[in-house]
């Protein structure tokens, strides 16, 4: 009996093995992505959104952009501002599709038509993200929520890799314990030639959540600061790094909505 008991056991330790060895690992995210803010003329907002609801978005897909999130401010939203993100195979991909998309003539018909009363947009900025290797795949999914959150954490010099390992590690786990969904996470790309503005300072980890409510997420953080686990890895992490992982004031957040037409909702 005790030799058929062995026997079992390591079957089923073998089975669990290759059981274990048929789940594939989650692949990398290895494509570029792009954060675009654009901020609309005095008035213009309502009519960006049609633009950008009628012709932009397909017009993107067409020339083989990705459409991800498009999203205001859940506020008032003084500066008129649209934020939205992009994904590419790669940046020479994107440029190639910024290229066709610029002279495609159903694009430079909607814009004339759209400037006919003035111009839309005051300003844009951009910056090229790549995706941490521990977040989930970005992809336009419906999570059943109209809050978003916006947030970036600006390190000191040379602790951005143990920003990330505490995130990897730690962080995502404990946010989802205290009711919060992780959603994206993204560090600013090397190659930053072609964006408009410094968007997105060097040394920063950017990303997405989801909560109920705005007055959920404060709960949830409140309960996340005060978790025993992430007090303890908050103080491994420093005392590993030699100090503060972030900069002073160098945690930033927004709250935002999706519009209408965003493919992440």
């Amino acid at each position: 009996n005790s030799s058929n008991n062995m026997k079992t056991l390591l079957s089923l330790l073998t089975f669990g093995l290759f059981a274990a060895s048929a789940i594939p690992a989650q692949a990398a995210d290895t494509r570029i992505f792009e954060m675009r803010v654009y901020y609309a003329a005095e008035g213009k907002l309502d009519a960006l959104h049609a633009r950008f609801r009628d012709h932009t978005t397909a017009l993107f897909t067409k020339h083989g952009m990705t459409n991800l999130g498009y999203f205001v401010p859940t506020g008032e939203n003084p500066e008129r501002k649209l934020v939205y993100f992009l994904a590419y195979p790669d940046k020479a991909a994107r440029d190639a599709s910024w290229k066709g998309f610029m002279n495609d003539p159903a694009w430079k018909k909607a814009y004339a038509e759209s400037h006919k009363n003035g111009v839309l947009v005051a300003r844009v900025e951009n910056a090229f993200l790549t995706a941490t290797d521990y977040s989930a795949l970005a992809e336009a999914k419906n999570y059943g929520v109209g809050v978003f959150e916006l947030r970036t954490y600006t390190t000191e010099d040379g602790r951005l890799p143990n920003l990330n390992a505490r995130f990897r590690d730690h962080t995502l786990k404990l946010f989802e314990k205290h009711g919060m969904t992780n959603v994206t996470y993204w560090n600013l790309a090397a190659d930053q030639k072609g964006a408009k503005s410094k968007l997105v300072p060097d040394n920063t980890l950017l990303y997405l959540l989801t909560h109920k409510s705005e007055e959920a997420a404060k709960a949830s953080f409140g309960a996340f600061r005060a978790d025993p686990a992430w007090i303890a890895a908050k103080e491994a992490s420093e005392k590993k790094a030699g100090g503060s992982l972030t900069i002073k004031d160098g945690v930033k957040s927004e709250f935002l909505k999706p519009t209408d037409y965003s493919f992440v909702k």
